[in-house]
């Protein structure tokens, strides 16, 4: 007897907008501890990341029938609504404290062991591209997904005109989509 057939995501998302609530299990099982660690990378703090990963995943829930496939994958809409709901609970904090990644990765969860080793390549690649951008280019990233700064606030604290962040961020990004897009076709063959 075969396993059932494991639904893509924009299936699960398909489904999510039908109100599927098994989908929305589904997905939090797929991209709960990512979300998490996002958010805790940015927060600093447990339950603060725990509580921006429930209502990201309640807003995904309210949200689904505005997900576009063709505007990006359901991973990184989940993520981006994760990515803005930290974002603003550190801007209404007063003080901003840096939080060890390894503090989040050292949090136990229930994904078997195929998963996670795909979630660790993925990572290494990600971090792989991030480490051949120029440093200007990085660093404006960074700060701005894992620091929780706005455009504003990454010119004053670089010291460099808006434009120029906006030009960085959006060229390092193009450059981190290429090289990712280029690491998955090499992986495919």
């Amino acid at each position: 007897m075969s396993e059932p057939a494991v639904p893509s995501d924009d299936a699960l998302m398909a489904a999510l907008a039908a109100r599927d609530l098994s989908a929305l299990g589904t997905l939090y099982d797929r991209y709960g501890r990512v979300a998490y660690g996002l958010a805790y990378r940015i927060l600093g703090e447990s339950e603060g990341a725990e509580d921006v990963v429930h209502d990201g995943f309640i807003s995904a829930w309210r949200g689904a029938a505005s997900y576009r496939p063709e505007r990006g994958n359901a991973r990184g809409w989940i993520l981006s609504i994760v990515h803005h709901r930290a974002v603003d609970v550190l801007r209404r904090k007063t003080a901003f404290r840096s939080a060890p990644l390894d503090a989040a990765e050292e949090r136990s969860a229930d994904a078997d062991t195929a998963e996670e080793a795909t979630r660790n390549l993925e990572h290494a690649s990600v971090r792989a591209a991030l480490e051949a951008l120029p440093p200007a280019q990085r660093r404006a990233i960074e700060l701005a997904y894992f620091g929780g700064y706005t455009h504003v606030e990454l010119s004053t604290l670089l010291g460099v005109p808006l434009g120029t962040v906006k030009g960085r961020m959006r060229i390092g990004l193009q450059k981190l989509r290429r090289a990712l897009e280029l690491q998955r076709a090499e992986g495919a063959r």
